[in-house]
């Protein structure tokens, strides 16, 4: 006899698997903070007992392989492990903060690069805070860490305060960045503004880790006709967050005022004939340069009424660096001729 299925059986079922998955995660995240915890006092332990009796390496040796001994199914109980614990609570001295701290929230993997590429509190708890609300991967957090996002996020030379409402402006701020990081494209200096959009759409996934959480991708070149006129914006996102379109412009050359100009009414465009007025906050225009005089910026933007924001873009600062300077190509062009 066939089992008659209840006619809300369905919803029933994926409320009580959203349940089950809500509970798992609970469960994980409380196991992670217990962890942390637990590593916490391992190594307040140790430097307490550094302070008053000589534990040098021998002694977090041995008490690495005691501790693996009575608890073999562990793992982390490593000397080298030990030593990063003691860190830890060096670094976050008060136990009961760190549970109610984003740093309380994350593996231990991404604590320990904490600790090992940074080197004061305030930056380390701004990179904790990130982590947790963007769930950044390992590879993410350091590659934030490597690019000095605390240094550049939010700082772009904008017309924000003076184009949008108060509250509004201080959103669209947090949102932009100076320098932008675009190493991962692997291309020189030398290159187009067609090559350099081709290469940020295909690697769509870096950029939008670039550009920071919220962003998604609407579309390349896209097509706004004007009476006939035809027009193209380079790079068209919208901020899921903030609810608003972020129209982004290309130049491979250093600022110039009439960029603004070509920016601002591509804003307009895109403000009037794209977004939804019920819906959207006003949109913004970000343009990436090469290089910009920042007077010549604030000038540029006071002159516009639409918002938008100038940054400057690295390729390769990396390569860049380790180009060589012109004395050394005099030198060896010279010896060359010899």
């Amino acid at each position: 006899m066939a089992t008659i299925e209840p006619s809300n059986y369905a919803q029933t079922l994926d409320a009580l698997k959203l349940r089950v998955r809500e509970a798992r995660f609970a469960a994980q995240r409380k196991a992670n903070t217990e962890l942390i915890s637990l590593y916490w006092h391992i190594g307040d332990t140790i430097l307490q007992r550094q302070k008053v009796e000589p534990w040098g390496s021998g002694v977090m040796a041995r008490l690495a392989d005691d501790l693996r001994a009575e608890f073999p199914s562990m793992r982390g109980f490593s000397r080298a492990n030990l030593f990063y614990m003691r860190k830890f609570a060096e670094a976050w001295s008060d136990e009961a903060a760190i549970v109610q701290q984003p740093i309380g929230q994350l593996p231990w993997s991404h604590i320990i690069d904490l600790l090992d590429k940074l080197d004061d509190i305030e930056t380390r708890n701004w990179y904790a805070a990130k982590d947790v609300q963007n769930g950044w991967s390992r590879a993410v957090l350091a590659h934030q860490i490597g690019t000095r996002l605390a240094d550049r996020e939010g700082v772009a030379s904008t017309n924000f305060s003076a184009a949008l409402e108060a509250v509004d402006s201080e959103l669209a701020q947090q949102i932009t960045k100076d320098p932008f990081t675009l190493d991962f494209l692997a291309i020189g200096g030398d290159t187009t503004e067609r090559d350099l959009e081709e290469r940020l759409t295909a690697r769509i996934v870096d950029t939008l880790r670039e550009l920071g959480a919220g962003f998604a991708f609407v579309g390349r070149q896209v097509h706004l006709e004007v009476d006939g006129d035809d027009f193209y914006v380079d790079l068209l996102f919208f901020h899921i967050d903030q609810l608003r379109y972020v129209v982004i412009e290309l130049k491979t050359t250093k600022f110039e005022p009439r960029d603004a100009g070509q920016l601002g009414f591509y804003v307009a465009l895109v403000d009037d004939r794209v977004r939804r007025r019920d819906m959207h906050r006003p949109t913004v225009g970000m343009l990436l340069v090469t290089d910009k005089n920042e007077t010549v910026v604030r000038y540029a933007l006071a002159g516009t009424s639409q918002p938008m924001a100038v940054s400057r873009y690295e390729l390769s600062p990396s390569d860049q660096a380790a180009l060589p300077t012109e004395e050394t190509l005099t030198r060896l062009a010279q010896s060359e001729n010899l």
